[in-house]
């Protein structure tokens, strides 16, 4: 069956039923959207030494070696996702397509990352390195902590073209997975 209303306001519980039945049946999609736009950093530089896609690679490699749990690798491979459509938000691009899919201290990892990051590298913009203070008192401790972890750690040495990077394959599985169902915000 398919929803033949027009308005949302003369829509009824039984086609709602099947939009919901459809939706969830449709959901695989979503991964294979976000493995698209991964793939199309691929065409990104900008003047780095290394594309995006291999940059986000990196990123999620350092992760996984590191420890991080399969949120916060998938959360580190598509970290500058939102590159993909605009490079000055990508980080609330990013973190917005992964809120329903991950716990609230990742999706705010991704979504600070860029100020975060910026201690490495704003003064060169006329910024302020120390930007990421602004969040101490607006994130928990632990988030504060892995949003460090993650831009200090991971993402900011994530452009080395000789570094030993886990293709886009090895994490399919996990991006499967972890897009497989929202959770409920």
């Amino acid at each position: 069956m398919t929803s033949t209303f027009t308005r949302m306001d003369e829509s009824t519980a039984e086609q709602w039923g099947v939009i919901g039945v459809e939706t969830a049946r449709n959901q695989p999609r979503v991964a294979e959207r976000v493995l698209e736009l991964l793939r199309s950093l691929a065409d990104i530089t900008d003047g780095f030494s290394t594309d995006q896609l291999t940059h986000c690679l990196q990123t999620a490699t350092l992760a996984e070696r590191a420890g991080a749990d399969p949120e916060v690798v998938v959360a580190s491979l598509c970290h500058d996702i939102g590159k993909a459509i605009s490079v000055p938000n990508h980080p609330a691009i990013a973190a917005e397509i992964l809120r329903p899919y991950v716990r609230p201290e990742v999706y705010d990892m991704i979504r600070v990352h860029q100020d975060f990051q910026g201690r490495h590298y704003y003064h060169h913009f006329g910024g302020d390195p120390d930007a990421r203070e602004q969040h101490r008192d607006t994130l928990a401790a632990d988030t504060f902590t892995l949003a460090e972890r993650f831009a200090d750690e991971w993402d900011q040495v994530a452009f080395d073209p000789d570094y030993d990077t886990l293709p886009l394959e090895h994490f399919e599985p996990m991006v499967r997975e972890v897009f497989a169902q929202a959770k409920l915000l």
